[in-house]
């Protein structure tokens, strides 16, 4: 099994899509990693695992404690950590961070929300021998509201600039989140690097959905998820049935007992 590093991710760029994907746990990190390219430990894990409102409530123990189960039982994949809400207000703390998380998780790279406000930021960082994934269109935690961006020509312009300034401070690849078709198309000729889309249509280089919304766990349901499966129900079928024979002395049987 070949380890998938950033040279080959970006060697992919206008050729093989890239497969990307969240995991937080060391079963869908092992799953994750036949068919992957890239693992994202996101800071989403704080809705998904936690029941926080948002991701800033998400403190960067939470991201070294999950990125180093992750990392820890991915051999292939390139491991993705996403930084939390406010560990890069300057490019000293990012990179007192971003150290840091690196150290302890030895994830591959992590990854920062913003466009040109912190293309200095990225640059120091990358300057430092620090890999860095962008993400630009939607920023979950600075956005209120869970709404679609580009569809005027201001919000267009800034969010093309942004891409621009991430790409031109030496990031390896940018997430565009939830943006019209037309604007994703736009980014992914103009940049150098990969695009990652999500809810950003099927012209960006590769595409990464939360594992809890593609697989039916969580309640949340946007357009731009497809759900492969229905978890929830299998799961809430599972333990129906598990309550049931217990109740009702089923479970366990004699093939269940040691004798």
């Amino acid at each position: 099994m070949q380890k998938i590093t950033i040279k080959k991710i970006l060697s992919k760029k206008n050729k093989i899509p890239i497969t990307c994907i969240t995991a937080y746990s060391k079963a869908v990190a092992q799953i994750a990693d036949r068919y992957c390219d890239i693992i994202l430990v996101g800071d989403s894990l704080g809705m998904v695992l936690h029941g926080m409102k948002t991701t800033r409530e998400v403190k960067i123990d939470h991201m070294i404690l999950y990125g180093k189960t992750v990392k820890n039982f991915v051999k292939k994949s390139l491991v993705v950590l996403d930084m939390p809400y406010r560990t890069y207000t300057n490019k000293f703390i990012a990179y007192k961070n971003a150290k840091k998380i690196i150290k302890l998780t030895r994830c591959d790279a992590i990854k920062l929300e913003g466009g040109k406000k912190i293309a200095k930021i990225i640059k120091y960082l990358v300057d430092k021998g620090i890999p860095v994934m962008g993400h630009v269109g939607l920023l979950p935690q600075s956005s209120a509201t869970f709404k679609l961006k580009g569809r005027n020509f201001m919000q267009r312009k800034k969010i093309l600039q942004d891409a621009l300034a991430v790409s031109n401070a030496g990031a390896f690849a940018i997430v565009i989140e939830c943006v019209v078709e037309s604007l994703a198309k736009k980014i992914t000729k103009s940049v150098s690097i990969p695009t990652i889309g999500i809810g950003a249509s099927k012209y960006c280089d590769g595409q990464i959905l939360v594992i809890d919304d593609m697989l039916g766990i969580s309640d949340f349901f946007p357009k731009f998820v497809k759900r492969y499966s229905n978890l929830k129900e299998i799961i809430d079928k599972s333990i129906k049935n598990y309550t049931k024979d217990v109740k009702t002395r089923r479970f366990p049987s004699s093939k269940n007992v040691y004798k």
